[in-house]
C-alpha cells in the first residue's frame, strides 16, 4: 500500500487526507514538516501532505520554500478543507463545564494557528503568553504531559480525543468560512481518482536585462484565455530583490494551450519549473472520499 507521511497524529493534515482519501493510504506520521518531506525525498514514504495556504493567513510560507528549494517533489493532488480550532486544555478536578479562561497563562501550538485566531485570543486571553509546537496536534501533547489547567493548546477535536485533553472552547477561528489548501507531493504519480478539474503549478524566474517581462508571462495566459488562480512573488534567496513568481494554472500540461504558453514564457529568456500538473479534488464534510 502507499504511504503517506503527514505531521500527526491528531492534526489537520490527518483529518483532512483521511477525509478524502480514506483508507488509500498507509499513513505515517511525523513531528516536525521537515521530516515529512524528507521521509519521502528518502524513500521511506511514497508521497507527502503539505498545508500550502489558509483562508486566513494566506499561504504558508515555509512549506513553500520547502518545496522549492528543499526538496523536488512534484505535486501530485490538491484539496481544500475546512478548518475549525479549538482551545484545548486540562479542567480542574470536579469542574466539567467551565468557560472560564482567566486562568490560562501559555498557548501552545503551531504558529499558523494563532495568526488564524488572534480575534478570540485578544478578546479572551490578552495577555497569554505563547509557546511553539511542532504542530497543533503537539500543543495538546505538551499541555497533557505538563498537567497544568493554566496551560492550553490550538488544535483539532482530534487532539483532545487523542490526548484526553478538555474542549475549553470550539471554532475559534477568526471566519467560520475557514479553509486550508492541501497539496499531495511525491516523486511517482500516486493511483489516484480522476477528477473533472485539474492545475499546474509553475515558477518563473525573469530575465534581469528584460523590462516588461511579468507583463509578457501574464499575457502569454491571458491572450489564451488561461486562468491563473494564484500568482506570489517569493525571493529567490540568491540576493536581495531578487524574486521568482509562483503561479497556480487552471489548466493541465495534457491541455493543448498551455504548453505552447509556457514555452513562449521561455523564449523571452525567463526560466520556468514545472512544479506538478495534477487533480484538484472537492472536499467537504458531509462527503467521506473524493
Amino acid at each position: 500500500m502507499t504511504k503517506a507521511a503527514l505531521l500527526g497524529p491528531g492534526t489537520f493534515s490527518e483529518e483532512a487526507v483521511r477525509h478524502v482519501f480514506g483508507d488509500r493510504f498507509d499513513y505515517v506520521p511525523c513531528k516536525h514538516i521537515t521530516d515529512v518531506l524528507m521521509s519521502t525525498v528518502n524513500g521511506q514514504t511514497d508521497v507527502s501532505v503539505v498545508p500550502v495556504e489558509n483562508t486566513i493567513e494566506g499561504s504558508v510560507n515555509l512549506h513553500l520554500d520547502l518545496l522549492v528549494h528543499e526538496v523536488d517533489l512534484p505535486i501530485r493532488a490538491e484539496w481544500a478543507y475546512p478548518i475549525e480550532m479549538n482551545l484545548i486544555g486540562l479542567r480542574r478536578s470536579g469542574d466539567t463545564d467551565s468557560t472560564d479562561l482567566s486562568q490560562i497563562t501559555k498557548v501552545y501550538t503551531y504558529p499558523i494557528a494563532i495568526a488564524q485566531c488572534r480575534q478570540f485570543l485578544n478578546k479572551h486571553l490578552p495577555n497569554v503568553e505563547y509557546g511553539d509546537a511542532a504542530s497543533t496536534a503537539d500543543g495538546v501533547r505538551i499541555v497533557k504531559e505538563l498537567n497544568d489547567p493554566q496551560v492550553a493548546a490550538i488544535a483539532p477535536a482530534a487532539a483532545a480525543k487523542l490526548y484526553e485533553a478538555d474542549i475549553l472552547a470550539r471554532n475559534i477561528q477568526d471566519h467560520q468560512n475557514n479553509y486550508t489548501r492541501f497539496i499531495l507531493v511525491g516523486k511517482e504519480p500516486s493511483n489516484l481518482p480522476e477528477s473533472d478539474f485539474h492545475k499546474t503549478t509553475v515558477l518563473v524566474t525573469l530575465p534581469e536585462d528584460y523590462p516588461g517581462a511579468l507583463h509578457q508571462v501574464l499575457s502569454a495566459f491571458a491572450w489564451r484565455r488561461i486562468n491563473l488562480s494564484k500568482i506570489e512573488s517569493r525571493p529567490t534567496k540568491k540576493k536581495l530583490g531578487s524574486y521568482f513568481f509562483y503561479i497556480d494554472i487552471e489548466a493541465s500540461l495534457n491541455s493543448v494551450l498551455l504548453p505552447a504558453a509556457i514555452e513562449e514564457i521561455r523564449a523571452i529568456g525567463c526560466q520556468v519549473r514545472i512544479m506538478g500538473t495534477y487533480p484538484s479534488y472537492t472536499s467537504n464534510k458531509e462527503n467521506s472520499e473524493v
